[in-house]
């Protein structure tokens, strides 16, 4: 299979479970879950800029980077769930929209060390807030929901990565798309 026709293929599965989202189906603590990282731009630009990101990492970082982010926004939705506050939410979120647009836009490399504790953090504000926004969902089937999607979103955005060529060209869209998402970082923080 080419890879635009995963890329598409992944795309169109993760989007799908935005039509299940709609209220009356008992099962919608699910389909809400998945749907909720489709339903902010925040969140969305985010997850996608983390497999962005990784894809450009070496070796174990490729994969540490989503799967840390997956399992510390599992931890927040924890923390929600346990009734811990977490200061200022909404403003790391969006801070987590403009770094890693940063961290793309100048190709930076940063170590492990350094990444996955700021990835990690990122994703507990996200966590936090997929716990918050969850209504009369069950947490479990919820939490399955937007894990899976946030996992479909870091693919997406590594894939693409992956798939463009190591031109110059190429190498200047990709700064240019983490330019953009850098932007969108500084309007929400803005808003």
């Amino acid at each position: 299979m080419k890879i635009h026709r995963m890329i598409a293929a992944a795309f169109l599965a993760a989007a799908s479970g935005a039509a299940l989202a709609h209220p009356g189906h008992e099962t919608a603590s699910f389909a809400t879950g998945f749907a909720h990282p489709f339903g902010g731009l925040d969140h969305l630009l985010a997850m996608f800029a983390v497999g962005l990101y990784a894809a450009r990492q070496p070796g174990p970082a490729r994969w540490a980077l989503p799967g840390g982010f997956v399992l510390a926004m599992l931890a927040g939705a924890g923390l929600g769930a346990a009734g811990v506050a977490l200061p200022a939410v909404e403003s790391g979120i969006a801070l987590s929209v403009l770094g890693l647009g940063l961290l793309i836009a100048f190709a930076a490399r940063l170590p492990l060390a350094a990444s996955l504790p700021m990835v990690a953090t990122f994703a507990l504000m996200h966590g936090f807030a997929h716990h918050a926004e969850m209504g009369g969902a069950a947490l479990a089937t919820y939490a399955a929901g937007f894990a899976l999607a946030t996992a479909a979103l870091h693919g997406c955005g590594y894939l693409l990565a992956r798939w463009m060529p190591g031109s110059t060209l190429a190498q200047g869209v990709k700064r240019a798309v983490g330019a953009g998402i850098a932007g969108v970082g500084v309007a929400l923080l803005g808003a």
